[in-house]
């Protein structure tokens, strides 16, 4: 039996990377007579960057930018195709991950440094620019990504206000004819890990506000700040960052580079499978091993565990999925896409423990899969 193991990161845990290994390390110790491919996966969230690279043996560029507080950190972007395409990941720069819990406030996060990280490749006379946008930290529109490039955030009476999300409440006009003309050369492709709208109660906001640490009373303001963006793009791009599918990503920046630069948004899972030649390996493997932190409802809205399912199953290749959470009930539409649903915990825990344990029990589940597969393979 040819095994291909293609997990998504484990948040806070394992990289893509890392997971597909313990997997295999498993299988490899069960009594199942199989070889593997391991084929980690992204979707546009921590760790895709990476994974592009590593694909086409990429060059790290070294950089120091600004953190979502505006403190300085050493980071780096990625190259490929001889130099000319820039691989940027939005977390390594301006992520949730960057920061404490206690510092989380998308009221005065800003995405400043993601700016800095597409100013560094521009300066690489690059063309093209993949950006991977998940694991953000902020709700700032892209206004601290405008600004690092040239921009400048006015109100009414022509006074600059600093671009994080509680000054630009008073926002009236944006001015872009300082922007590095360059960004409207390149080729912008942005990968998406959601498909909300930019507005209302799925928007950035709403949805993704409280996760980077809005309480219920800034919501509204945050909402506000988007709206005041948008309407400000509109005026001068005739290109509405509120009607466009996957604009609420990363608090915004997906509208936002949408809007300005023309960037191409595109589900990240799907356009990395197919940079990747998933194809190709799926085609040779009789099981499809995947999974990440939690697989629930939201995975099948684009996540990669689902993208890697869903083709498997165009080939009758069984699958199955394996993560942290898992339904407790029989879910239809999650049914349809994976044969089988393992939540790899084994005893109770809570959330730091089973984070701790991710490893140990990926490779005990591998094994757990293994020896049952040889067991039916052998009736």
């Amino acid at each position: 039996m040819h095994i291909l193991i293609s997990p998504n990161a484990f948040k806070n845990s394992l990289s893509a990377t890392e997971a597909a290994l313990a997997i295999q390390e498993g299988l490899l110790d069960s009594r199942l007579n199989c070889t593997c491919e391991c084929f980690p996966i992204g979707d546009g969230g921590d760790g895709t960057a990476q994974l592009i690279l590593e694909k086409f043996n990429g060059d790290k560029i070294h950089v120091t930018v600004n953190d979502p507080l505006g403190r300085k950190i050493e980071t780096a972007f990625g190259l490929i195709g001889n130099g000319k395409t820039a691989v940027i990941e939005m977390a390594d720069a301006s992520g949730l991950r960057l920061l404490e819990t206690a510092e989380l406030d998308p009221l005065k996060t800003s995405s400043f440094g993601t700016g800095e990280l597409l100013r560094s490749a521009l300066e690489r006379n690059v063309d093209r620019i993949i950006i991977g946008l998940g694991g953000s930290a902020t709700v700032d529109g892209g206004a601290g990504l405008l600004s690092a490039l040239g921009a400048r955030f006015l109100d009414k009476r022509g006074t600059e206000l600093k671009p994080i999300p509680e000054n630009l409440v008073k926002l009236d006009h944006i001015d872009i004819s300082r922007v590095d003309e360059r960004m409207f050369r390149c080729k912008i492709t942005v990968l998406c890990d959601v498909d909300n709208y930019l507005l209302g109660d799925e928007g950035a906001a709403a949805t993704f506000g409280p996760q980077k640490g809005a309480k219920a009373s800034d919501l509204p303001t945050l909402e506000k700040v988007l709206r005041n963006i948008s309407d400000s793009a509109f005026k001068q791009t005739k290109r509405r960052m509120d009607g466009v599918k996957h604009g609420g990503a990363a608090g915004g920046i997906a509208a936002s580079l949408y809007s300005f630069f023309n960037a191409e948004l595109v589900n990240g899972a799907e356009y990395f499978l197919h940079l990747a030649s998933f194809e190709e390996s799926v085609k040779r493997c009789d099981l499809l091993i995947t999974g990440e932190g939690s697989l629930d409802e939201q995975t099948l809205q684009g996540k990669a565990p689902f993208a890697v399912a869903k083709s498997a199953k165009t080939k009758n290749i069984p699958v199955v999925g394996i993560a942290g959470k898992v339904p407790l009930t029989k879910n239809y539409d999650m049914n349809t896409y994976f044969d089988v649903l393992l939540a790899i915990g084994h005893q109770p825990a809570d959330l730091n423990k089973a984070m701790e344990d991710t490893r140990s029990n990926l490779v005990r589940t591998g094994t757990l899969i293994g020896n049952l597969c040889a067991v039916r393979s052998n009736k």
